[in-house]
């Protein structure tokens, strides 16, 4: 006779059937070799799984994937791997993120159709951690994250390179001082095992973000992918979710204002990717949780930079792991977070931490003596972005840009931009503002990671190495530079981007969090008036379903009809 505890899991609600309805769910599942008492009220633990040969950073996951599994079994559950839509960052055009939220509904909907407790998410690649999180949170089912590692720092004619040396040697390959042989030569220099970035790029920020949120086990963020450490945080990973299922320890649970506040603070210390912001939001907005832009000013304005990693310093995720992880740097907040807030393993923040110890100082700082002062991240506003934007101060090359006034050289989009950055005719100097528009997430469509834009080569070849940089677009978390990015409203909706001109002065002030275009009011009502809408050309299929209902970068960029939860009901009993 199946016990309380075992009525109470969803499983039941197919395993547990008698009848015709029962023999279809059990009789097909026995054709893999299961024997019956598997059906039998253990607590069926989903494995969602972003492995895919297009993705590169998760290409390794099959494995990880078994490790999970072994953890299951010992701990009494009954593991089930399936696979959702894999968003690789290296490889899928215009960009994965345009797919993020059209891969959170596939897992979304495939958690809530079928027979699962509990779920383990296999995230790695940039878009493939929100994307699960997010659809995870819809359902709110127990749910504990593993992320597949960073991959082992790469080596490059006796000097260390990671992802962020991509536009460093652009930039050298563009100037004439790098060979087209050389480069190439590199190529396998930087990416020489499994894993995502070796920097603190957008996929080791979402790791990081995974864990401050509480959703993983410690020390999640940083081992390596290649590191057999990593296979036994999965493995207890798997044995963690099916105590997370006896326990009924939700997503709701963990997932507090509290937590989001967490995660805000950790990220600043880190330096992690501006597009932690987008995506926090969206999961805010997917859980319930009230999370503004405001709240990210009011966590982030005196947290320095904690962690000497590129882009924003010279290190890298292997050496953040052997110089203690991401519980070092939660440890020497923790006087400024909530550390009462619960966590996967069913401990508190402050309970994970407490016996971290720094091996480095060289990569991970104090409070006392930081890395840096800049914080990690900064939100403007201002009459160019009414709604928000964002920028990682730390990652600047020329502090002096942080209080800036100059004249506006603006693309009307990305094609523009491509056609003349380099024309030796155009119109620009150190002191300019390079503007972008039309990359947002309605504009590009997509919002993709363009706002890193290479500097004029006329420019370069004088010696400049950074200037201030505006869009609506995103920027690689691997970037750096002075560079505004997720302008909202965006241009394609006449944001006041679409009205600047070639010529006009924006004023940046950083330290008062301000952005401005130095436009009269009637005169950009004029520009207004004169404005036309883009002609997308999208018509039918995902797209066009993006096109019409992507929220604004400031409210997460997810679609409108996916915000809030609608809970682990099956949506239609059937048979």
């Amino acid at each position: 006779m199946a016990t309380m505890e075992e009525n109470k899991l969803r499983s039941r609600g197919w395993f547990g059937k008698s009848g015709k309805d029962g023999f279809i769910y059990r009789a097909w599942m026995k054709n893999q070799g299961y024997p019956a008492d598997e059906f039998e009220g253990r607590p069926v633990i989903g494995i969602c799984n972003t492995f895919s040969e297009l993705t590169p950073c998760n290409g390794h996951f099959r494995e990880l994937a078994e490790s999970v599994k072994r953890g299951v079994w010992e701990a009494g559950g009954f593991p089930l791997e399936f696979p959702v839509m894999s968003l690789g960052e290296t490889l899928m055009k215009p960009t994965a993120m345009l797919y993020r939220n059209l891969a959170s509904m596939d897992v979304e909907e495939s958690i809530r159709a079928n027979p699962i407790d509990g779920v383990v998410l296999l995230c790695g690649c940039d878009k493939t951690t929100p994307s699960l999180v997010m659809g995870a949170a819809s359902v709110d089912i127990p749910t504990i994250v593993v992320s597949g590692g960073p991959m082992l720092t790469g080596r490059y004619r006796g000097k260390t390179v990671g992802t962020s040396d991509v536009w460093r040697f652009s930039e050298l390959y563009r100037k004439g001082e790098m060979s087209q042989e050389e480069f190439t030569t590199s190529e396998a220099c930087m990416c020489r095992s499994a894993g995502h970035c070796a920097v603190m790029g957008t996929a080791s920020t979402m790791a990081c973000m995974v864990e401050s949120l509480g959703l993983t086990l410690p020390e999640n963020a940083a081992i390596p992918a290649a590191d057999s450490r990593r296979k036994v945080l999965a493995h207890l990973s798997g044995r963690r979710i099916v105590q997370m299922v006896h326990e009924d320890l939700r997503l709701s649970q963990i997932l507090t204002k509290e937590a989001f506040e967490n995660a805000i603070m950790i990220n600043a210390a880190i330096g992690g990717s501006t597009n932690f912001v987008i995506h926090l939001l969206a999961i805010a907005g997917r859980i319930g949780v009230d999370l503004t832009l405001d709240d990210f000013n009011e966590i982030c304005a005196k947290v320095p930079l904690l962690l000497n990693l590129q882009p924003s310093g010279g290190y890298f995720m292997e050496d953040f792991y052997y110089a203690g992880g991401l519980p070092v740097v939660i440890k020497e907040l923790i006087g400024r977070l909530h550390d009462g807030v619960i966590t996967a393993n069913g401990k508190t923040m402050g309970e994970n931490c407490a016996t971290a110890e720094c091996f480095d100082p060289e990569v991970i700082g104090t409070l006392a003596e930081p890395i840096k002062d800049l914080t990690g991240l900064a939100v403007l506003r201002g009459n160019l972005c009414e709604n928000g934007a964002v920028i990682k101060p730390s990652a600047s090359l020329n502090p002096d840009l942080m209080q800036h006034r100059g004249r506006a050289v603006v693309f009307e989009d990305i094609d523009d931009y491509k056609a003349r950055l380099d024309d030796p005719e155009l119109d620009v100097d150190e002191n300019s503002i390079l503007v972008l528009k039309n990359v947002g997430p309605k504009g590009y469509p997509g919002m993709p990671e363009v706002g890193n834009m290479s500097l004029p080569k006329k420019l370069l070849a004088k010696g400049v190495i950074d200037m201030v940089r505006i869009s609506d677009g995103r920027m690689s978390g691997t970037g750096f530079g002075t560079v505004v990015l997720h302008i909202s409203p965006e241009a394609a909706v006449c944001g006041t981007l679409a009205l600047v001109r070639d010529g006009d002065f924006i004023e940046l002030d950083v330290a008062n969090r301000r952005l401005n275009l130095e436009v009269s009011p009637e005169e950009l009502e004029t520009r207004k008036c004169d404005w036309k809408p883009l002609d997308l050309g999208y018509k039918r299929g995902y797209v066009n379903l993006h096109i019409n209902h992507v929220l604004q970068a400031h409210e997460g960029a997810d679609l409108d009809f996916l915000v809030g939860g609608s809970g682990d009901k099956v949506t239609r009993d059937s048979h």
